[in-house]
């Protein structure tokens, strides 16, 4: 395989393993998230508020994966 074929496969892989695990840890979180506004409605303000900040936490995973792919397929 030629070099450039061999980057192009380690970033396709990079942004894809790194997208996986935020994609599922917000999914979880939003199913959590839904349950507990369900149990108690009066903390929906609360629950939402620390939701939005975990997705942000969560995203800022797949954010890092972007950029080593970028990294891979443009510097090395």
């Amino acid at each position: 395989m030629e070099a450039d074929v061999i980057k192009l496969l380690a970033a396709g892989l990079a942004m894809g393993l790194g997208a996986i695990g935020p994609g599922i840890g917000v999914g979880i979180l939003g199913f959590g998230a839904l349950q507990a506004i369900g149990r108690n409605p009066e903390a929906k303000g609360s629950i939402f508020t620390n939701m939005i900040l975990l997705v942000a936490f969560a995203e800022s995973i797949a954010i890092f994966a972007l950029v080593i792919s970028i990294v891979l397929i443009f510097v090395a």
